[in-house]
């Protein structure tokens, strides 16, 4: 444990953190202000068309999906950009020069982007729940199912980061994987109102599980599924192992 360098460590996490929120104008408030105009958008087609959840309110049911959208889409756009952008300055291969592991050095990144994660959940929580009516909101399994939509999409981020040098790869990857998963996978619709020779796309994804875990969290009656949770547990060990495993070998990391 001596050999861990827990100042780099922590030198890497806080100048992140604070570079991420310098810019907060761009990275807090743009996407906030987007996200308040989904919800506008949504109460305005649930006044006029009466759109259905199984929890009676649909904006009762959206706002958890759309928080989870956006961390899911900060949490890879992140990470992933933070480090092509490190290699078109030439300062990636300065980390990886510096007296500190490979290890230490994904870890530094995975910290920061839960903490950046934890924060826009949070910040976008306290403003949209202007628009809700919830009664009860259990903290400890939305944190909890917060940091897991972290973990994977985080790693998603790494693994993208580590293997592209320009923002054509990354842009590719967010616009045709990371957007569609989230979008599809029941953040704006119940798996129920789905034809059977589709829905059982989604009893397969992952995410799927995580964003009604999420949401199950607004309500105290809502069962929690145990092996929908190993599922997705052992996905996110399979990402973060590959993610690992490839920066830690050095395939394509730097030209």
């Amino acid at each position: 444990m001596s050999n861990i360098s827990y100042l780099s460590i922590k030198t890497i996490i806080i100048h992140e953190i604070r570079e991420y929120f310098k810019e907060f104008q761009f990275t807090i408030i743009a996407p906030l202000i987007t996200t308040i105009i989904f919800v506008f958008i949504f109460s305005t087609l649930d006044t006029y068309y009466s759109l259905n959840s199984s929890k009676g309110i649909y904006l009762n049911f959206l706002i958890p999906g759309i928080i989870m959208t956006v961390v899911m889409q900060t949490s890879f756009n992140y990470i992933s950009e933070v480090i092509i952008n490190m290699k078109q300055i030439g300062s990636f291969e300065d980390f990886l020069m510096s007296p500190i592991t490979r290890i230490e050095l994904f870890f530094s990144f995975m910290i920061s982007s839960i903490f950046i994660g934890l924060c826009v959940g949070y910040i976008n929580l306290c403003v949209l729940y202007f628009f809700s009516e919830f009664e009860t909101i259990n903290y400890f399994l939305l944190t909890y199912y917060l940091l897991l939509c972290i973990l994977i999409f985080s790693s998603l981020g790494a693994l993208t980061g580590f293997l592209s040098y320009s923002w054509d790869s990354q842009s590719t990857v967010s616009n045709f994987f990371i957007v569609p998963i989230s979008f599809l996978s029941g953040s704006f619709f119940n798996i129920n109102t789905i034809d059977s020779n589709y829905s059982f796309i989604l009893k397969y994804n992952p995410i799927y599980y995580l964003v009604d875990g999420f949401r199950s969290s607004f309500y105290f009656d809502k069962q929690i599924n145990i092996y929908s949770n190993i599922y997705i547990l052992i996905i996110i060990f399979l990402i973060i192992s590959s993610s690992l495993y490839i920066f830690n070998k050095g395939f394509r990391v730097i030209k």
